[in-house]
């Protein structure tokens, strides 16, 4: 009689399988359709997902259901290596993301973003010249400051110090309060005539929609922020995920004694 737990990691398996096709459809769907160059980007993960998934599921699904040992050893192998990196990245992403917030600026709904106020590890990543290009090109591509223009076109000055504006909106979408430009639009600020800037945000500032501050640290430390935010919540995620790979180890530990033993009660 099949035990209980080899068909509960049976079950499991098939379960993973199932999710593993649309994960994998999606990738292939995202090489043929992509659009943009952060759609394409997002192809291989997404497809190298679904394949490991793929064939972990089966090795699992055919180890407990068909009683091959070595199969169930393999896939017991690969789930302790998968708990142990999950363990490690939750960690890591606890610790890089501990510093850095966004700055209350007097009489403003919105914060202001400092890059240095970030982990020296996620400072490297945003200053690499081809990271970055990578970035603003997605960041360009999906409509952040065009959409925030729109959003807040019709706002006077007053109106505007007053909006609730996203880390990526505050650091990119308009200039730095250091600079004291003057107000026109959400997007367009006139300099002051001769000004020299302490923040070289200031001068990197352009009206043009290709460019605004997409070349600013602000526009880097925002994205750190919204990087923060987001990887504090997959880090909580990957909590709750590493525990039922843990309860999974075990029942398919379970497993894989059971075909042992029936293995062993053969000859």
């Amino acid at each position: 009689m099949v035990r209980f737990s080899n068909n509960l990691i049976g079950i499991l398996n098939f379960l993973t399988l199932l999710l593993s096709i649309p994960i994998l459809i999606a990738g292939v769907w995202l090489s043929k359709q992509g659009s943009t160059e952060c759609e394409r980007w997002l192809e291989k993960p997404v497809i190298a997902l679904g394949v490991f998934l793929m064939v972990v599921s089966i090795a699992g699904l055919v180890g407990a259901c068909c009683r091959v040992s070595w199969l169930l050893w393999v896939y017991l192998l690969v789930m302790f290596l998968l708990i142990v990196l999950l363990f490690a990245f939750t960690i890591f992403a606890f610790v890089i993301t501990n510093k850095g917030a966004g700055e209350a600026v007097s009489n403003r709904g919105y914060k202001e973003y400092r890059l240095g106020d970030y982990s020296n590890w996620l400072q490297k990543r945003v200053n690499n010249t081809n990271t970055w290009n990578r970035i603003k090109s997605c960041l360009q591509s999906g409509k952040l400051c065009s959409d925030f223009h729109n959003k807040f076109v019709n706002d006077n000055v007053d109106k505007f110090y007053t909006e609730n504006l996203s880390a990526l909106q505050s650091g990119c979408c308009k200039p730095s309060d250091d600079c004291k430009f003057t107000y026109q639009s959400p997007t367009n600020w006139t300099k002051g005539e001769n000004a020299t800037y302490s923040n070289p945000d200031c001068d990197a500032w352009n009206n043009d929609p290709s460019i605004l501050c997409f070349n600013c640290q602000s526009c880097k430390a925002g994205l750190l922020q919204n990087l923060k935010t987001d990887w504090k919540k997959v880090a909580i995620v990957n909590i709750i995920f590493l525990v039922f790979l843990i309860i999974v180890y075990s029942i398919g530990c379970c497993a894989f004694r059971n075909n042992r033993s029936d293995n062993w009660k053969r000859y």
